[in-house]
């Protein structure tokens, strides 16, 4: 059996740049090549490509501009493939790629995973009051796409039958990683720990530069941008992994790169769900183990539970966003006005031809740090732009506020300027509706050289009867707890200044995740950022419960912040409708720390 392995990761979502495949091909040394795709959003725009031609539904750009590059080098090295590139289409995305390979005089072994698809089952599943996962909502009429988060298994059944491209529908991010290493160690589906251990570097490298720098807290240490490595997981059949980048490139891999990485979605770290394993990630150790060199070790891990997770989409009225710029004095308050007068406008215009009013309205300036709430500095900025996003279930009232758009560049505020673009289009409005389903009525499969099989997937276990872990503590309501301290000669800085912080979504939920700078840090963190702190400093943002849980494996804790993202991706309005500056936000919270402990640092 092999001794190691070693796995890059060349995309984290549909739209990474293209230089991570031929980098990690090229100077990685590895073994097998990923690829994450796939987003709640994305799946909802390939299916209605599928509705309109049924060839199409899947990342195009996999084929014809990544695989068209590395396919022959790939094929030459013995580097395997796994992609979700597949999409709501993987048999499509596989015939194309047969006909580029074959173009090129190459004749790839190509397997197919499919069984994600949902939505056969719908009409069924309408009459056993199924609830969307966070809101509780009953589904709703209309359902454009519905996919489960299949597992590792399929990949690792397809490996095992020799192909070497796997192509893949809607999987767990991580299952295309942890599938290459059940194939690579012949991990059985009950090794728990291993497989927590190979869910977590899949996690890891799933957001490609992510891992490697990218997104960083101290982000000017990062060096060379442009040129910023792809990562790399050396794994061993024990579980254990070193993660890395290729030498020559750009980014920094450090225990802080990769720890606010470990920290992305996770919500409880002790409980992270997958089909195959449910993770343990509190314990986890990183090691520095040389320059741009990470050692992970020490997740655990128990049985799954018996459902998959299913993201399905559906439209919701119709939605526009619009931008102008404003520069002069006093531009924020031009700005609010300019914004707050639009919509007083097609409000009357509405109103004249009966269509109701909107559904969400959206007003943000840029540039005044609306996102900060009340936290915002009072400097006046002389150049910013107004956003309005807004919905509304008649597209002819979107229609009408399109045109009205421009009105302000002679009628409002002097210095508006640019709208970027010209008028905003109107679009329907995708939300997502995340339900769980039982596994066994889905039957997952891989097709390869003209055959299709079933995997077969153990039932897992009910989460009732799951050992779950106390739960982290919450907190819902009242007033920010007052700050004590013994020490002496305290100062008071930003948040930033002895933590780093990194930040996601799930739907509606914000999660944040901090590491302490240092050990002697973390007492000041877990005294000060408590669930209370955290749901009064991002009042602006939180309207429901704030849960902290700890990770004291790296010093770390994870903040799950509910009811934080305006309905979350596709349903929100805000400009940051995934959450990824909420860790910005919170770093700019004002803590006590003890002058000598800071001058130490």
């Amino acid at each position: 059996m092999t001794k190691t392995i070693r796995i890059g990761g060349a995309s984290g979502f549909w739209g990474d740049s293209s230089i991570g495949a031929p980098q990690l091909v090229a100077s990685g040394g590895i073994d097998y090549l990923v690829f994450d795709y796939l987003a709640e959003l994305t799946m909802s725009i390939l299916a209605g490509q599928r509705m309109k031609n049924p060839d199409a539904g899947f990342a195009l750009d996999f084929v014809t501009v990544v695989m068209k590059q590395v396919l022959r080098d790939c094929l030459a090295k013995g580097i395997r493939v796994v992609s979700n590139a597949g999409g709501v289409n993987p048999q499509a995305c596989a015939r194309l790629l047969a006909q580029v390979a074959a173009e090129q005089g190459l004749s790839p072994k190509i397997a197919v995973v499919t069984g994600d698809d949902v939505t056969p089952l719908m009409p069924a599943l309408r009459g056993e009051d199924v609830r969307e996962l966070q809101s509780g909502k009953p589904m709703p009429e209309r359902i454009l796409s519905a996919n489960a988060y299949l597992g590792a298994l399929p990949v690792k059944a397809a490996l095992d039958r020799g192909a070497d491209v796997v192509i893949t529908g809607r999987c767990v991010d991580s299952a295309v990683t942890l599938g290459v290493l059940m194939h690579a160690f012949d991990w059985s589906a009950d090794d728990h720990d291993r497989l927590a251990q190979g869910s977590l570097a899949g996690h890891i490298i799933e957001c490609g530069a992510q891992a490697t720098g990218g997104l960083f807290t101290d982000w000017q240490d990062v060096p060379d941008w442009a040129n910023i490595g792809y990562p790399i997981v050396t794994c061993d059949a024990d579980g254990t992994f070193t993660v890395s980048k290729p030498d020559g490139t750009g980014g920094l891999v450090t225990t802080a790169t990769v720890g606010e990485q470990i920290l992305y979605e996770i919500g409880d770290p002790a409980a992270y769900l997958l089909p195959d394993v449910t993770c343990d990630f509190t314990q986890v150790h990183l090691e520095q183990a040389g320059e741009n060199r990470v050692r992970v070790s020490n997740a655990r891990g128990r049985a799954p539970t018996t459902t998959y997770k299913v993201s399905s989409t559906y439209a919701d009225g119709f939605r526009a966003v619009t931008q102008l710029t404003l520069i002069g004095f006093d531009a924020a308050a031009k700005a609010r006005r300019t914004g707050e007068a639009l919509l007083e406008r097609t409000r009357t215009l509405f109103r004249a031809q009966n269509l109701g009013d909107y559904v969400a309205t959206r007003l943000e300036v840029i540039g005044a740090e609306t996102a900060y709430g009340p936290h915002a500095r009072a400097e006046a900025p002389r150049e910013c732009i107004m956003r309005l996003a807004v919905r509304h279930k008649d597209k002819r009232a979107l229609d009408i506020f399109a045109k009205e758009f421009a009105a302000p560049g002679t009628s409002f505020a002097p210095g508006t300027t640019g709208g970027g673009g010209g008028r905003p289009d109107v679009a329907p409005s995708i939300q997502q509706y995340a339900f769980l389903i039982d596994k066994a009525r889905l039957q997952p499969k891989v097709t390869i050289d003209g055959e299709t099989f079933d995997v077969a997937i153990p039932a897992g276990v009910s989460a009732k009867d799951t050992p779950f872990p106390p739960v982290g503590e919450g907190w819902d309501g009242g007033d920010s707890p007052s700050v004590a301290s013994k020490a002496q000669d305290l100062l008071t800085v930003p948040l930033i200044r002895i933590a780093y912080g990194r930040s996601g979504d799930k739907g509606d939920i914000s999660n944040i995740g901090l590491i302490a700078r240092r050990k002697g840090f973390l007492p000041l963190i877990e005294a000060q950022v408590t669930p209370a702190a955290v749901k009064a400093y991002l009042g602006h943002h939180v309207e429901g419960r704030v849960t902290r849980y700890a990770l004291p494996g790296f010093d770390a804790f994870n903040l799950v912040c509910e009811q934080a993202l305006g309905g979350g991706g596709m349903a929100s309005l805000r400009g940051d409708p995934l959450g990824k500056a909420m860790a910005q936000i919170l770093l700019s919270m004002p803590v006590k720390v003890p002058r000598g402990l800071l001058a130490t640092v």
